[in-house]
């Protein structure tokens, strides 16, 4: 399988993208292996064959931590955007991932990741949806996106399920979604709400379909990914204006703890750093107050 990857790098030395990463791409591994159909297949599995010719870019901020920390979870409430314009080879997102990798190790990389998504290769159509995602090993036998093999469980009376469309208001809405081992049964719960205040479960992945996150995570990544083939144009990310007011947020960043309750960060570049792959395409603001924007209009070839 081919999955897009969200970048697990721990180590970054600037805002500007200048990263050491122990821990490799936990989310462009998972978008490289598992989006990696063909164009023109609609197959939500995606056939691993490299990526020579796939571009990934991020713009995102992530824990600064390293190998031996702990986290139980993550949260963060995300704008959602109608991007209609995407072509078949284009696949842009917005998501937050809870990973544990150990060392510089790929393969070890564990991840749980959940998010929104404009992907017509994936679904069919330019609409917008939430997905999820999840490896054991680095994408390379194990996990899937949504539903499409066993791992997240979905429970009864949910507010969404994996792969449900979107639909924004006047080209936006907000979501909030939550990501924690929970401490009655230590599987990995989600939960998804409106707002950061009426949260409800979506479902779980089971401890058991992990090994280096079956205990905890070592590293969460809050942002945007995109995919495109590469001489072609990257889509644009967020809502395709550049981290300022008016550009797409996430909200509400915290960690979680055992029993589901948020708490505060430090700014970086004590608690968090940033990654941004290609900064003439798209970047990320500085993280203050729980909150940072981050896209750009795309259009990067390489």
């Amino acid at each position: 399988m081919w999955l897009p990857q969200i970048l697990v790098l721990l180590v970054v030395y600037s805002y500007q993208a200048t990263a050491i990463s122990w821990l490799g791409d936990a989310y462009s591994g998972n978008v490289v292996q598992m989006r990696q159909q063909s164009f023109s297949n609609s197959s939500r599995l995606l056939t691993k064959a490299g990526n020579d010719n796939i571009i990934d870019h991020y713009a995102i901020i992530m824990s600064n931590t390293v190998t031996e920390s702990i986290l139980i979870g993550g949260m963060a409430t995300f704008d959602v955007y109608a991007l209609e314009n995407l072509s078949n080879s284009q696949v842009t997102e917005s998501q937050i991932c809870v990973v544990n990798q150990q060392g510089a190790d790929r393969s070890s990389q564990n991840a749980a990741i959940a998010g929104w998504t404009v992907s017509p290769s994936q679904y069919g159509d330019s609409r917008t949806h939430f997905f999820t995602l999840w490896t054991a090993d680095g994408y390379k036998s194990t996990g899937c996106y949504d539903t499409s093999c066993v791992g997240f469980v979905p429970v009864k009376n949910a507010p969404i399920r994996p792969g449900d469309i979107l639909d924004p208001i006047d080209g936006q809405l907000k979501i909030t979604i939550k990501i924690f081992k929970n401490k009655d049964g230590g599987d990995w719960w989600l939960h998804f709400g409106r707002d950061n205040h009426n949260l409800s479960a979506v479902g779980y992945w089971p401890k058991s379909i992990f090994n280096n996150l079956e205990d905890h995570a070592n590293n969460i990544q809050w942002g945007g990914y995109t995919r495109s083939a590469l001489d072609s144009a990257s889509p644009p990310m967020g809502n395709g204006h550049w981290p300022k007011q008016n550009a797409a947020s996430v909200r509400d960043v915290r960690y979680v703890d055992s029993s589901g309750q948020g708490y505060g960060i430090d700014p970086w570049p004590v608690g968090l750093r940033a990654y941004v792959s290609h900064k003439k395409c798209y970047d990320v603001s500085y993280f203050l107050n729980e909150m940072f924007y981050y896209g750009g209009p795309g259009g990067c070839t390489k």
